[in-house]
């Protein structure tokens, strides 16, 4: 079984939650297979790939398992990140998504409100990448669609919850005040 569960992670594009273990298992299988069954391969699993002659490791992220390389290769791996960098976020984008992170559910009218720019096209290409969903709708008038995370947002950025994103207190320097702190 513990081949069975390195293909299936390894053969998906995001990371893949026990729940879809298990549901592949048994439609191949026609037999039951419990959470902990899969947790106990899926730790085998970990094992085999902690071992210095492999350059992945399986990973949970994004409350699924995936894998990743190893620490010791991102050096390598960067390189091919640079030279594949025309997919690479804008800075608009990544400001849009940042501010549908922290302050999810949001409409497109508040998004534009904060950044004070038109965010039609980079909201488009969020939803495109699936970095971003649609969330409902609001209450207020004209009932505009809601925006928030996706899965993959969670993959892209190597989180399990959205609460482990930096807080903003965290993210303002000392150095970006002006004068003396007085408590």
């Amino acid at each position: 079984m513990d081949q069975y569960l390195e293909a299936l992670i390894f053969a998906s594009e995001q990371s893949i939650r026990v729940e879809e273990l298990q549901y592949c298992l048994q439609s191949v299988f026609n037999e039951d297979f419990s959470a902990e069954t899969i947790n106990t391969s899926i730790n085998a699993i970990k094992e085999k790939y902690a071992d210095s002659r492999f350059a992945i490791e399986l990973i949970k992220t994004g409350n699924g398992y995936q894998f990743l390389t190893k620490k010791d290769y991102h050096l390598a791996i960067n390189q091919l990140q640079l030279q594949r960098s025309k997919k690479k976020l804008s800075q608009a984008a990544i400001e849009t998504m940042a501010i549908i992170a922290y302050r999810q559910p949001i409409t497109k009218v508040e998004i534009e409100q904060i950044r004070g720019v038109n965010c039609d096209y980079t909201v488009q290409k969020l939803l495109e990448k699936e970095l971003i969903s649609i969330a409902g709708k609001s209450d207020s008038v004209g009932k505009p669609i809601l925006y928030g995370t996706s899965p993959l947002f969670m993959d892209y950025f190597g989180i399990n919850d959205i609460k482990e994103l930096p807080q903003i207190k965290e993210l303002i320097a000392d150095s970006d005040s002006i004068g003396e702190q007085t408590e």
